[in-house]
């Protein structure tokens, strides 16, 4: 190779053209999400937001990141793009508002080996729709081009959101006591964790992914395992902000076991019914297919359960009004009693396939 060749970045794997086209593509869906404080526009070094716009007074800010985890293998291997972005902002989104905290403004991470416009629009226009859903503002984010560094077709992201909560109205689990009820709020399905066990299984079974599922035969078994996360934020907020939330809890990676005692207080323990909402169907294939014992599921998935609310009795009643009006399933399923912090779920003969009544106890 001749001395005086002229290397461009484009021959080392690098388009620059094709960036730029992206983040023209994406502009109108960052614009959609645009509320008060951000005019959600791209392009610049950095995002704005005014705390004062957005009507606070002496704000506390939270901020959050995450990922997605293995599901985001699953999501590349079937060519299912457009989801991992909802799931992508609800782990950031449901972590902000289990601190009493709104989501403000939200920035992604896009790496990849080579960029592939129509994914990654694809992916973008996931993360728009579920920070419209999280009434967040999509600010900013970084696309990174990075050849080498993945497989072929392969990327991963990251996501970092801002909220804020009036300086004393935050939620810490200092209000939480004994006697308090343990409310479930309904999942979309498996949400964003337990996928290196879904994939171990669906590699070892030999699932048919693109076929109809076996507990439901109008939905492929792919789109059952990748419906996106629910976001809570805009049905828990105002109960929130009324005063009628002790505390929440995000169920992710540790499932209910490991989740709930994080927002109890010392000596206090939660007990949780496992027979006290119907086992979904997926959880019961997924316990199923791999032989799963009751308590394993209690800390790898959600079970069905992907936010706990902890509610002082007088203000149950309020609390479910409020939310079914909103459009969610909520149940009753344990309680707060005085003991070990941590948490205990439970069940009798059948519930989660236990042979025989079983319980499984997290202590933190």
């Amino acid at each position: 190779m001749s001395e005086d060749k002229s290397y461009t970045y484009a021959e080392a794997g690098v388009d620059i053209a094709a960036g730029n086209a992206l983040v023209k593509a994406i502009a109108p869906l960052a614009k959609a999400t645009a509320r008060p404080g951000a005019d959600a526009s791209l392009g610049g070094f950095g995002g704005f937001f005014d705390l004062k716009a957005a009507g606070y007074s002496d704000p506390l800010l939270v901020a959050a990141n995450d990922g997605v985890g293995t599901k985001l293998k699953l999501a590349i291997d079937s060519g299912r793009h457009d989801g991992v972005g909802v799931d992508l902002v609800a782990m950031c989104a449901n972590d902000l508002i289990v601190q009493g905290a709104e989501p403000l403004f939200f920035l992604d991470y896009f790496a990849t080996g080579k960029l592939e416009p129509g994914v990654a629009e694809a992916v973008i226009a996931g993360i728009a729709d579920g920070c419209r859903q999280a009434g967040c503002a999509l600010i900013g984010g970084e696309t990174a081009e990075m050849p080498g560094m993945y497989a072929p077709g392969d990327y991963d992201l990251a996501g970092f959101c801002v909220g804020a909560v009036e300086r004393g109205e935050a939620l810490t689990g200092d209000k939480v006591k004994a006697g308090d009820l343990i409310f479930g709020l309904a999942a979309s399905g498996v949400h964003s964790n337990g996928f290196s066990l879904v994939r171990r299984l669906a590699a070892d079974r030999g699932w048919k992914l693109d076929r109809p599922a076996l507990f439901d035969q109008d939905v492929l078994l792919i789109d059952a395992l990748l419906a996106p996360t629910r976001i809570y934020v805009k049905s828990l907020l105002p109960v929130i902000r009324a005063g009628k939330i002790a505390a929440l809890a995000h169920i992710t990676g540790g499932g209910l076991l490991e989740n709930v005692p994080r927002v109890l207080p010392d000596g206090l323990h939660a007990w949780i019914d496992a027979g006290s909402w119907p086992q979904p169907r997926l959880m019961a294939f997924l316990q199923a297919q791999g032989n799963i014992e009751p308590g394993e599921m209690a800390r790898t998935f959600n079970c069905g359960i992907g936010m706990v609310l902890i509610v002082d009795p007088t203000n149950a009643d309020a609390v479910r009004a409020a939310l079914e009006a909103q459009g969610e399933t909520l149940f009753e399923i344990g309680r707060v009693s005085a003991g070990p912090r941590g948490c205990t779920v439970a069940g009798g003969p059948g519930h989660w396939s236990g042979r025989a009544a079983w319980g499984a106890t997290f202590n933190a």
